[in-house]
């Protein structure tokens, strides 16, 4: 790719941008959510044309109408966002935009379809039921079926967007073993990740973009991470993560929230906890620990069949989350796409959906009354938008969570369940989220956080609870937690 220009709405996103790719390698594409990335794969994958520019694909010089043309000549994509379709199975979403087999009669072969997606399942490790629907699967298990679906084309090129941003550690290692695989048959892999270790181990070349400009493009052996991270966000390593933090005195506060006892139809097992004014506490635990659901459960999305919850310490039922508003608990949840974003609204509209029917009057919508308060959130939390009128789904990653946070805060919480809230964004974003999370925390609202990266539980969290099976197997300090202590823990030990 050599040259690449692209903008849209008037709005400059890439500035000739060159990209070499090659037979055999992992080639790391580095840059804050914003700086141009999914833009360029999408145009390398057929999805968007450049507007000025070239590609030369095996030789030729190339042009992209659609996609399916892109992937008919062997460049597959794992989107960062998964993709799939809930209402269709497993193996219906692996083969979909294959030839289905049909018997003599016309009729579809269903057996054959979940054979051939079991046999791509299984070369990934995968021990899913091709016949499950997606619906019923958790964020990990759809990006799986996401990996296997890009893996049942023959690729001569497989872009992998954070593909291992709901993975577990085990998961990761089979996922590298299949790149190494791939590598080793020819398979040019574009690989987008924000998590160092991953880059350092698997990748050979990278390429660092910033603001939508070239920066850099060198073998992995030649950089380090702080090079990498001053090349993308344009300040060195040091100034990023610090956080001046000051714990709340507790001593003589009432929670704010807590739980006794608490479980759901499925795995959340009688979990006791408490949480305090201005206090952040982390949550963490594997892949399947329960974290998720006991979040759902708080928020009135699942059932509670045992237990109680307090507020303020009054107990309250709530069975939905329209009531969990009105007890102001907020809930930003684990992806954005599928379940915190209004993806055909603008960004005024995502920010103020909460909130839409205190600025009605006689049925017609008060633009102008919302105007103050939508500008003061986005300058708040720093949202980086053209306009508030432009498409959430215009903005990166970081700052669509920055939308649904704001979204959030705007109903005036005393609680705020944060799940994942710097999945898939980049080390800038990352730090200004952290930022957000610590300055509400200090105007007194009580905040509990999933998170599956523990450098950020460590970093963020007053205390430090930790999930395994439904249940809830240790209470940390911020002084006593460590990464180790956190994974004894996770995996099921108890320290005696």
């Amino acid at each position: 790719m050599d040259g690449i220009y692209k903008s849209f709405s008037g709005v400059q996103v890439l500035r000739d941008i060159h990209l070499d790719l090659y037979k055999g390698e992992v080639h790391a594409l580095m840059g804050e959510n914003g700086a141009g990335k999914s833009t360029l794969m999408k145009i390398m994958a057929g999805i968007y044309r450049p507007d000025s520019g070239k590609i030369v694909y095996q030789g030729q010089e190339t042009v992209w109408h659609n996609p399916l043309e892109a992937r008919g000549k062997g460049i597959s994509v794992i989107h960062q966002e998964i993709s799939l379709s809930p209402n269709l199975t497993i193996g219906e979403n692996i083969l979909m935009g294959t030839k289905f087999p049909k018997n003599r009669l016309g009729l579809i072969q269903w057996d054959v379809i979940h054979k051939q997606a079991k046999t791509i399942l299984e070369s990934i490790g995968s021990s899913l039921d091709p016949r499950t629907k997606v619906s019923e699967l958790s964020v990990a298990q759809q990006q799986i079926v996401e990996i296997a679906r890009a893996l049942s084309f023959n690729s001569e090129v497989l872009i992998m967007d954070e593909p291992t941003a709901s993975l577990t550690d085990k998961e990761i290692d089979k996922l590298f073993v299949i790149i190494d695989d791939l590598r080793q048959r020819g398979v040019a892999i574009v690989y987008i990740s924000h998590r160092m270790d991953e880059i350092f181990r698997i990748s050979d070349r990278c390429t660092v973009l910033r603001d939508g400009q070239w920066i850099s493009s060198h073998p992995i052996s030649q950089t380090n991470p702080e090079l990498l991270v001053k090349q993308m966000v344009g300040r060195e390593l040091s100034d990023l993560f610090l956080k001046t933090f000051t714990p709340p005195s507790l001593a003589e506060k009432e929670p704010v929230l807590e739980l006794i006892t608490v479980s759901d139809k499925d795995i959340v097992d009688k979990v006791s906890l408490k949480i305090h004014p201005g206090e952040i506490v982390g949550l963490a635990g594997l892949v399947g620990a329960g974290r998720t659901e006991l979040f759902r459960t708080i928020f009135g999305i699942s059932k509670m069949t045992t237990g109680e919850i307090r507020l303020d310490g009054k107990r309250v039922t709530i069975k939905s989350p329209i009531e969990a508003m009105k007890h102001g608990i907020a809930h930003v949840p684990e992806s954005r796409k599928e379940q915190g974003l209004f993806p055909n609204l603008s960004v005024k509209e995502n920010i103020i959906m909460n909130q839409m029917h205190t600025y009605r009057k006689a049925g017609v919508l008060q633009y102008e009354r919302m105007n103050p308060e939508i500008d003061k959130y986005i300058k708040d939390l720093g949202v980086r938008t053209a306009s508030p009128e432009q498409n959430v789904m215009g903005l990166s990653g970081g700052n669509q969570q920055k939308v649904v946070i704001a979204r959030w805060l705007s109903i005036g919480p005393k609680v705020l369940l944060l799940d994942e809230p710097t999945r898939g964004v980049d080390v800038g974003a990352k730090t200004e989220i952290h930022k957000i999370i610590c300055e509400l925390a200090e105007k007194g609202l009580a905040v509990l956080m999933v998170s599956s990266e523990l450098p950020e539980i460590l970093a963020v969290s007053d205390r430090i609870l930790v999930m395994h099976e439904g249940k809830l197997k240790a209470e940390l300090s911020r002084e006593e937690a460590t990464q180790e202590k956190i994974m004894y823990y996770a995996t099921g030990e108890i320290k005696k």
